[in-house]
């Protein structure tokens, strides 16, 4: 994004204040407010102490005349009734028009879900691509049509619901029972806990890879990173199975991550070069694991399924 950019006819393609800031559109005024706060550290000037002037200038930009204004729109309940309602008249006003299909794969990916799954799908898709949205800066404009897209797809598949709830977090269940998952109870005194349960969901995740299922090595994985989300193995088998559903947007989120855990993530370096995503370190992976290698385990199940 140039200084041309910020012109009026360019901010006028940010008509969706939820989009804007990353947000789903049953955010409630905590999530709103947290939001708002993520995005205004990412932008501080200390975060670009480092940076070239280009960027801290695009940065400030944007939280001036973007972000801060867009706040202000629906940090109340009236701003978030308001805008709520303008989205849906438009969803309406696309639904007895004829309009081209959704143009993001993640956005074609919602509306083909079961009625039961949409709002688990929706929420989670918000959540990763807000992670990318503002860090690096030039992806700003792309995740951001991308969610306005989705929160559009989502409102008219809801088009029948009188009411769409405000929810105090992202979190939401299925309609159908999900397998019972165990998360560990805090150690005392600082203790280590005699099982790993994050390594426990990453290693059924494995086994639903090899079987070919995706959507439950996806489940089993976001399990494991709510658990332990520093571990960069987590990430990559993520950005894997995300690629096996034919997600590369979401794949490209988690891919990222693990090469920022660890550069030399084998599985992440295998997949950056697909998903064009940035290796910084030009060193050569370490030796893999033992069934992670070119030719066989993993590495071999996703050579042949991709």
């Amino acid at each position: 994004m140039s200084q041309r950019s910020f012109s009026p006819d360019w901010l006028k393609q940010f008509t969706d204040p939820y989009a804007v800031l990353g947000l789903s559109v049953t955010a409630d005024e905590q999530r709103v407010l947290k939001r708002y706060r993520a995005i205004a550290k990412l932008l501080h000037p200390d975060s670009f102490a480092q940076a070239d002037a280009a960027s801290r200038d695009l940065a400030t930009q944007l939280f001036a005349r973007l972000v801060s204004p867009t706040y202000q729109q629906i940090k109340q309940d009236k701003g978030r009734a308001e805008h709520l309602a303008m989205l849906r008249f438009r969803v309406r006003r696309m639904s007895r028009e004829e309009t081209p299909p959704p143009k993001s794969a993640i956005a074609q990916s919602l509306l083909k879900m079961s009625l039961a799954n949409i709002d688990v799908f929706y929420e989670q898709a918000v959540t990763d691509l807000a992670a990318t949205q503002y860090s690096p800066l030039d992806g700003f404009e792309s995740v951001t049509q991308q969610l306005g897209e989705i929160n559009l797809v989502y409102l008219r598949l809801k088009i029948g619901e009188p009411i769409i709830r405000e929810k105090r977090t992202g979190i939401v269940s299925a309609a159908a029972p999900a397998p019972t998952t165990f998360s560990p109870a805090p150690p005392p005194d600082g203790e280590k806990p005699s099982i790993d349960y994050a390594q426990r969901h990453y290693q059924r995740a494995q086994e639903y890879v090899r079987k070919g299922n995706a959507n439950l090595a996806v489940r089993e994985l976001k399990d494991a990173i709510k658990i332990d989300p520093k571990r960069s193995e987590y990430h990559s088998l993520l950005a894997a199975a995300y690629l096996m559903q034919d997600l590369p947007t979401m794949a490209k989120v988690h891919c990222r991550q693990a090469l920022k855990l660890n550069p030399k993530d084998p599985l992440a370096l295998r997949y950056a070069p697909k998903l064009n995503v940035v290796v910084e370190s030009p060193d050569a992976p370490p030796d893999a694991k033992p069934g992670m290698q070119g030719g066989g385990g993993l590495f071999g199940l996703f050579a042949r399924k991709r």
